[in-house]
């Protein structure tokens, strides 16, 4: 029977313990570019299964907050470069969470204070994270988008893949695809945010192609033994909404069996909140989301998260339910987690108000068991 503290294999990541950190959002890389204080805070957490990188930006474009880190300039990939050296040398290990966040953007985050991009000109009823003029940060109402031409997609299919390549080269890992929580490709999924009425729209076959696109682009850059990727399928997370997420996302598991991945990570229920929240008439059947990915010949590790205890994570990796957990917000207060976990020992209380931007408060000066 497996045990959390188990190594597994996934794919071409060969992982300590089946304990996953999950991508946190921080907000600490002025100017994208991760720096010292970001390098300190992942080594921390080395003790990890896997590392999945806050998200980070593949492009400009991409960006919906401020002081996210980015993939696509120089002094980001030198950045990363000694993160991913400092990780390694602790023993981790690390991947890197490839964004774009669509419509969950400012026109002051946007090259040129463009409108941001979507599948469909749908403005969302969420908020995002902009720098005020003297330098301090608030949450405001996302900007209005403008509906993607068919055109210009395959140029962000390239951009994920690009992303992707620049990852390995700059020490990591792998990467996980960021396909949750109402961004990009999430919006293409649902049909809340996608009314297209061309190919990548309409019909569920049609809404899966963005996705399913860039998952094929990325594992013929580095491979799909190193690329993953998250879903979240009833998260109202940014305003994402479908009325039948059951067959639409059994469709989603069909398709990434394809692919041959490293590991397909789930977020049950709402993103940080309840474990059973729904959309549609009848609760979401997990079990059967992850036999569609295994009847269709998915190898890849599943990875599920959201609310777990030591009690429940030991209960679903044994019964086979998981092959690995992800812990978010544990994870930030707890650098020595894994270690906490397996002697039971109590954990550090989380301080909300520094979850977003500031300094080393709340970030890297939270202490370990010694």
């Amino acid at each position: 029977m497996a045990s959390l503290f188990d190594p597994l294999i996934a794919g071409a990541l060969h992982l300590s313990n089946r304990i996953v950190m999950a991508p946190l959002t921080r907000n600490r890389s002025p100017n994208g570019v991760p720096g010292a204080m970001v390098e300190t805070y992942y080594a921390q957490r080395a003790s990890a299964g896997l590392i999945v990188s806050e998200g980070v930006a593949i492009t400009q474009q991409g960006q919906g907050y401020a002081d996210v880190p980015g993939l696509y300039e120089p002094a980001q990939l030198d950045g990363w470069r000694r993160i991913t050296a400092a990780v390694h040398a602790a023993g981790g290990r690390i991947v890197a969470q490839l964004w774009h966040v669509g419509r969950i953007s400012h026109v002051s985050l946007q090259p040129g204070g463009a409108d941001p991009v979507a599948p469909s000109a749908i403005t969302a009823e969420a908020k995002t994270y902009i720098l005020k003029p003297d330098g301090s940060g608030e949450f405001v109402p996302t900007s209005a988008p403008r509906a993607l031409e068919i055109g210009e997609i395959p140029a962000i299919v390239q951009d994920y893949a690009r992303a992707a390549r620049a990852a390995v080269d700059a020490g990591f890992d792998g990467v996980e695809l960021h396909g949750a929580n109402g961004y990009l490709i999430d919006q293409f999924l649902r049909a809340g945010s996608n009314r297209r009425s061309d190919e990548y729209g309409g019909s569920i076959e049609n809404r899966v192609r963005f996705m399913d696109e860039v998952v094929a682009a990325v594992a013929a850059v580095i491979g799909g033994e190193r690329t993953g990727i998250r879903i979240s399928p009833v998260t109202p997370a940014n305003d994402a909404a479908d009325p039948d997420p059951q067959p639409l996302f059994e469709a989603v598991a069909r398709s990434l069996a394809r692919h041959d991945l490293a590991f397909v990570h789930v977020i049950e229920g709402a993103t940080g909140g309840a474990r059973d929240f729904q959309q549609g008439d009848t609760p979401f059947d997990y079990h059967a989301l992850r036999n569609a990915y295994r009847d269709a010949g998915g190898q890849g590790a599943w990875i599920l998260n959201n609310g777990y205890t030591r009690e429940l994570a030991d209960a679903a990796i044994a019964a086979g339910h998981a092959d690995a957990i992800a812990f978010g917000r544990a994870f930030i207060a707890n650098p020595d987690l894994v270690r906490r976990l397996r002697e039971n020992a109590p954990l550090n209380a989380l301080e909300k108000t520094t979850l977003y931007g500031g300094g080393e408060a709340g970030y890297t000066d939270y202490p370990a068991l010694d």
